[in-house]
């Protein structure tokens, strides 16, 4: 079974002063465009979301038995959660941020709507989202067809893509 090199920081990170002048609901977005549109056509197709959830559920799945077992599953979880204090440090660093959020928004109001959508991101990678008949093992089939539900959180506008307008403002 081939093992992918990739790593959560890899799949969400971009240099922020790469986007200078975006909101952070967009610098999200940007970075979460970087890493999920595979073709770079400035779209997510839930067939980008399957095998991009396909190559994370490889990276964890240690045994390659098919299955994230709590082990396998503790060490998923504890490394989004250091990817989501990476990422809302590193928003919160920058400078003249708050410059971009818009009329009236203040930086920590922008820091609250970033925690958000890291945490809609993030909470769609749960056992809890995931273990969909409730087992509580995740499958690869389960983790892959659950892509479904966590693309159509994501597709706000609910055309079928997402791009960076559905991470809004």
């Amino acid at each position: 079974m081939k093992r992918f090199p990739l790593s959560l920081a890899l799949l969400a990170a971009l240099p922020l002063a790469a986007l200078p002048g975006l909101t952070l609901a967009q610098g999200f977005g940007a970075e979460f465009m970087t890493n999920w549109d595979l073709d770079e056509n400035g779209q997510v197709t839930l067939a980008e979301v399957q095998e991009r959830r396909g190559d994370l559920f490889y990276m964890f799945d240690a045994n390659e038995d098919g299955m994230l077992n709590d082990d396998e599953y503790a060490m998923f979880d504890e490394t989004r959660a250091a990817d989501r204090e990476m990422h809302l440090e590193a928003y919160g660093s920058v400078p003249g941020q708050g410059q971009a959020m818009g009329q009236g928004q203040s930086q920590d109001q922008g820091m609250s709507q970033m925690a958000v959508g890291i945490d809609a991101v993030q909470d769609a990678m749960t056992r809890r989202f995931n273990d969909m008949n409730g087992d509580g093992v995740v499958t690869r089939d389960e983790f892959i067809g659950n892509g479904a539900q966590w693309f159509a959180r994501m597709d706000r506008s609910g055309d079928g893509v997402v791009t960076l307008a559905d991470f809004g403002q």
